[in-house]
């Protein structure tokens, strides 16, 4: 292995901090006055889960009007308390949406959420996910005149619910999703409905609280906690809630399958301070640091995490091993991905700009490091190098995530194979390559053990969605199968 970075693992952006991105959160208020601030404040707490782009469609009965604000940025560069987007959004219904891009595709067309006038009425739509036969259901639906004015595949959906021959809306949706595949978590405002959705396998989240007389639909529930609502439940995996005046109706419109629910939600995306599948992300993540050190303990002196992601699964090594726990590290939290055009110089100090060593935790010391995940690997090798630079004697790092060995197609930003270092190394060579004197990754059955199951994974019937580490998709991958590969594949999920 050289010292340079093979160009096939640099990332995209030269700031970008190697990490895998969530795709976007979703929420939804019906029966409030507050509905639309309520769904801001909401997204808000969702921000973590997209960055680019941020909406609101919001429904007035007195009026029978619906209003749309959608706006790249994030959420509170548009929808503060006194700004104009805000006055615009009326009613007690309202969604709302955060959204993450993938390749190329930060324009304001894709903001969600989508909003569809038809013979029944008015119908906006949000989700969370991606489908796996958008390119596919793209193509039937313009051979039948559909006009997309966006390249997500969230338009597919509106557009099959206003080419279905079904008589209510309900109805039509239902038609609609019927003819997807791949995962998706959605929520929709009508005229008189709330509508939440998970797929048949659960593999993106969807939580039930309520407000006094209102229901909220969100993605985490932290959402929740920023408004005042309680947790009622979450939504079940191939279940459709539908929510009016008159309360709240569960159906199960589709064939009961096994759940698979993504397990990397638990090691990165939601916020520690969440609770999914009645589940503490924050106690999930530190019995991954203590699989860990059962897993890969090693002589030394310090456990210092890669903030903040990394920080629980530190916390439960650190207790597991007996070791001190510290911040070797310290994050800027004021650095945005996008903070400079910079020069070739300036490119290489990207790293610095987020983190920074702590030379007097570090100088002399044996240092187990660890991370939520490695990705590429590119900002593992600049951290590293750091911490020697600070006087770290030695440098052992310990991953709270099996390798990456596939891209996921289920609604996380994930780069091509051939830029996962770990489908392109073998563990010597990634060690070689990050340049510490020891590496260990979680193994699937210790990352199983510490969400929850105790036997680890079973491998004839797994219970999570797992498939970036192990290749095995719990779906048909009609897109990718009929030759489209998956850097075409984003072009149509760019907003999820």
């Amino acid at each position: 292995m050289t010292d340079e970075t093979p160009p096939d693992l640099l990332p995209a952006h030269p700031f970008d901090d190697d990490k895998l991105h969530e795709e976007c959160g979703v929420f939804g208020v019906f029966g409030h006055a507050d509905a639309a601030a309520f769904t801001a404040l909401g997204l808000h707490a969702l921000q973590h889960r997209g960055q680019e782009g941020a909406g609101i469609v919001a429904y007035d009965a007195a009026t029978g009007i619906f209003t749309s604000e959608r706006h790249r940025g994030l959420v509170g560069d548009s929808f503060s308390g006194d700004g104009r987007a805000m006055k615009e959004l009326h009613g007690r219904a309202a969604i709302g949406h955060v959204r993450y891009s993938t390749a190329g595709g930060s324009s304001k067309r894709n903001v969600q959420p989508f909003f569809a006038d038809l013979a029944e009425g008015g119908i906006a739509i949000a989700h969370n996910g991606n489908l796996t036969n958008a390119k596919t259901l793209r193509k039937q639906l313009t051979r039948r005149g559909a006009i997309f004015h966006s390249t997500s595949d969230t338009e597919c959906i509106v557009h099959l619910v206003a080419h279905s021959n079904k008589n209510n809306i309900v109805a039509r949706l239902t038609d609609a999703l019927h003819q997807v595949e791949g995962a998706y978590s959605l929520v929709a405002v009508t005229q008189k409905k709330l509508i939440g959705v998970r797929d048949p396998l659960g593999v993106r989240p969807l939580i039930l609280g309520r407000l006094d007389d209102a229901y909220v639909l969100t993605s985490e529930t932290v959402a929740l906690d920023i408004i005042g609502a309680q947790f009622v439940r979450e939504i079940e995996a191939g279940e459709m809630v539908v929510i009016t005046e008159d309360g709240i109706e569960s159906v199960k419109p589709f064939a009961p399958v096994a759940k698979r629910f993504c397990v990397f939600e638990y090691v990165y995306f939601a916020r520690p301070d969440s609770s999914i599948e009645g589940k503490s992300v924050y106690e999930v993540r530190k019995n991954i640091g203590r699989e860990l050190a059962r897993e890969a303990s090693i002589a030394a002196d310090i456990v210092v995490p890669v903030p903040d992601s990394g920080v629980p699964a530190a916390l439960g090594y650190a207790e597991e091993s007996g070791l001190p726990f510290d911040y070797g590290i310290i994050r800027n939290h004021y650095v945005g991905r996008t903070f400079i055009e910079p020069s070739d110089h300036i490119r290489h100090l990207g790293v610095k700009l987020k983190h920074n060593a702590n030379r007097g935790v570090l100088s002399g010391k044996r240092v187990v490091l660890v991370d939520d995940s490695i990705v590429r690997g590119t900002t593992s090798v600049k951290i590293v190098q750091m911490l020697r630079d600070a006087g770290a004697r030695e440098v052992h790092m310990r991953i709270a995530a099996p390798p990456f060995k596939s891209s996921c197609f289920y609604g996380v930003d994930t780069p091509d194979k051939k830029h996962l270092l770990a489908a392109q190394m073998t563990l010597e060579q990634m060690r070689a390559f990050i340049k510490v004197d020891s590496l260990a990754f979680i193994s699937i059955n210790g990352l199983y053990r510490a969400a929850g199951e105790a036997s680890g994974r079973n491998n004839a019937a797994p219970q999570f969605c797992d498939a970036c580490f192990t290749g095995e998709y719990p779906t048909e991958l009609t897109d990718m199968n009929g030759g489209t590969t998956f850097g075409q594949l984003s072009l149509l999920s760019e907003t999820v």
